[in-house]
């Protein structure tokens, strides 16, 4: 019998003109092939005249392809000055390039670096177009104002609760319509417990003497500065937010149309945090599908997918590639034939975050995928089937991008009918079991 000679191969370089820089924060350190250069790594500032410098010192050894690691923030401005080089920049995962062995320095690092990549070991990251990127920074920006918005109502929550003003419990809400109406009369100087109470109006539960009596407290001017600074925050970033609506409006209105145009109806009031703007529409515009047609998706998660991704998807080439770079695959971990541990990796990106948001929404939902998740929380727990059902979206998300509206509703339908004879097919057991039999009604009767 032959012995087989996979130990003995070599490794052939694929890419002879690659380079590889190790990213820091105060220096780079460049890598290249030897014999092109008197020193094969140099090393170079972070200004930008350092960086035109290294491109064209790439340049000038004939450097085609370079790879880099995706530490932190500090590689972009080096990237986008490399590619407006003409050059090409493979952004790779660290997992991929941190075994180097021996003594652990910037110049090994870059020479390891190069020395993968030029033999073709390394596989570049995703990045979406120069277009979808400057809407990913807004709609980020645009989440981080929400995020410190709410922290504000946290703050006035707890200046509250110090004043003995239980507010939160008659309303659902205390930065609805009747709770900002009632915080601003507070910080105006009203504290007549009655003359508040009239303030809450629309559809709440509580009393109007509820309300009064959980507005009896000890009012002192520390905490109602407190809560007049937190409302003067809160607005001024709820401004910033509009702002940027306006600017994330302009950029979906520079995206061109995708297939037909599809009509999508405006939701009837504008909920608190929602844009200025009738975003599910133009979202369908862009995509050519009305993603919110699928349960748990809004218009918010569904402009969070087109965000981070794009309306692009040919960089994974099926579903399950989707998935498995949202991280929400099972990540198995296969010895001796026998599977022991099929964790998910860690990936906790804006739109795996989202999706598991949406998928842990469809808790009381009366839709099939609602079955499907109550079913596997009953079986494996909540965490479990939270991050299933993330998967079963995301390979949803994927369809409707990727084959169109019509496949997409034709796929929700199915999965409809599929859930109905699973119902059935359970009660007739049930049935059986009693010593029963179904019989079935017509819909006239």
């Amino acid at each position: 019998m032959e012995k087989s000679n996979r130990g003995t191969r070599e490794l052939r370089v694929v890419n002879p003109n690659a380079a590889g820089i190790d990213i820091g924060s105060k220096s780079h350190y460049v890598a290249i092939p030897e014999g092109r250069a008197p020193r094969s790594v140099e090393s170079f500032g972070c200004t930008t005249a350092e960086l035109v410098r290294m491109s064209e010192w790439l340049q000038g050894t004939g450097i085609e392809t370079v790879a880099m690691e995706s530490t932190g923030v500090y590689w972009i401005p080096v990237a986008a000055v490399i590619e407006d080089h003409g050059i090409e920049v493979v952004l790779v995962d660290p997992r991929q390039v941190k075994n180097n062995r021996g003594r652990k320095t910037d110049v090994l690092d870059a020479s390891w670096i190069q020395q993968l990549h030029s033999f073709g070991l390394l596989t570049g990251a995703f990045r979406p177009k120069p277009e979808i990127q400057t809407l990913r920074d807004y709609w980020r920006q645009r989440t981080n104002l929400v995020r410190d918005a709410a922290r504000q109502i946290h703050r006035i929550q707890k200046s509250l609760e110090q004043m003995n003003l239980q507010l939160h419990k008659v309303l659902s809400d205390i930065s609805g319509v009747s709770g900002m109406r009632i915080l601003r009369a507070i910080v105006s100087g009203t504290t007549d417990a009655h003359a508040l109470s009239l303030m809450a109006e629309g559809c709440i539960k509580a009393t109007p003497k509820e309300v009064e009596h959980a507005l009896q407290g000890h009012y002192r001017e520390q905490h109602i500065l407190m809560i007049d600074q937190s409302l003067k925050t809160f607005d001024f970033l709820h401004e910033r937010i509009r702002e940027c609506d306006l600017a994330i409006e302009q950029v979906m209105k520079r995206l061109p149309a995708r297939g037909q145009e599809l009509a999508v109806k405006a939701p009837a009031k504008r909920r608190k945090n929602q844009p200025h703007f009738h975003l599910a529409q133009e979202i369908a515009r862009v995509t050519g599908v009305d993603l919110t047609i699928i349960p748990g998706i809004s218009a918010l998660t569904a402009q969070t997918i087109v965000s981070e991704c794009g309306v692009d998807l040919d960089a994974f080439p099926t579903e399950h590639h989707y998935a498995s770079w949202l991280g929400l695959s099972p990540n198995n971990k296969k010895t001796g034939g026998r599977v022991f541990s099929s964790r998910t990796r860690l990936n906790p990106t804006p739109l795996s975050t989202s999706l598991r948001i949406a998928a842990q929404s469809l808790l009381r939902s009366q839709t099939p995928l609602g079955d499907r998740y109550r079913a596997l929380r009953a079986r494996l727990g909540a965490p479990k089937a939270i991050t299933a059902l993330a998967h079963t979206l995301a390979k949803l998300i994927h369809r409707g991008i990727t084959r169109g509206q019509a496949f997409l509703q034709t796929g929700l339908d199915l999965l409809a009918q599929q859930a109905q004879q699973t119902k059935l097919q359970s009660l007739e057991r049930r049935a059986a079991y009693l010593g029963y039999t179904l019989t079935p009604v017509s819909k006239t009767a």
